[in-house]
């Protein structure tokens, strides 16, 4: 276990996601995997003495939250700034349609692309300054604190942190936990290095969606 102060879980799997659809900022439910992955979820959150328990309010990382809520006894935090990127035009399409109609852009989708952004909705420099500042209330709560969220909400907290390490994380498990460095680039406890060995739990590692 790491010395973090911050934990990012990504919420549990959807039919969204085992499709390999775009679900955006929809209020897509957890399917039976996902419900197991918050479950195994909740048992692994409950050996951290966690204080605080934040999350999105779209309903697969609530979702995920209550199952952790019930296990160690917190009520959820929702925080709007937590939700996954708006994915625009893209939301409801699969990867398949969106990789033959623009391939150069979902490649760049996928390799969480600092500059990228959803056509018609948000870019993920745009999502970086929103998750920015959520994380700046979470820490200054109470702490140790674990946060629910999603699968690029997570990228961008770590691009804010890890910089040039962000490469091999770029695709968190649904499920999983990752700790989060304390202060930008690693400065100080909690190296975001950390998040690049750690076991991270969670099913396979998938684009988020």
């Amino acid at each position: 276990m790491t010395s973090a102060r911050v934990y990012l879980a990504r919420h549990g799997q959807t039919a969204y996601n085992h499709e390999g659809r775009f679900q955006g900022q929809q209020q897509i439910p957890l399917d039976d995997t996902g419900r197991a992955q918050a479950a195994e979820l909740a048992e692994r959150a409950a050996g951290y003495g966690f204080r605080a328990l934040w999350c999105s309010p779209l309903l697969r990382a609530r979702e995920t939250a209550d199952a952790v809520a019930a296990r160690i006894g917190l009520e959820p935090i929702e925080d709007a700034r937590l939700m996954e990127t708006d994915a625009g035009d893209w939301t409801n399409l699969s990867f398949a349609e969106v990789r033959a109609k623009a391939p150069e852009r979902f490649d760049a989708f996928a390799a969480a692309d600092g500059g990228f952004a959803f056509p018609g909705g948000e870019s993920f420099a745009e999502q970086e300054v929103r998750v920015g500042a959520a994380l700046a209330v979470v820490e200054a709560g109470a702490l140790p604190a674990l946060v629910v969220c999603h699968g690029m909400v997570i990228r961008a907290a770590l691009a804010l942190r890890a910089g040039e390490l962000l490469e091999r994380v770029k695709r968190v498990p649904n499920g999983a936990l990752v700790p989060l460095a304390s202060s930008p680039k690693g400065e100080g406890q909690g190296d975001p290095a950390t998040a690049l060995g750690a076991e991270l739990g969670g099913g396979a590692a998938t684009l988020a969606s």
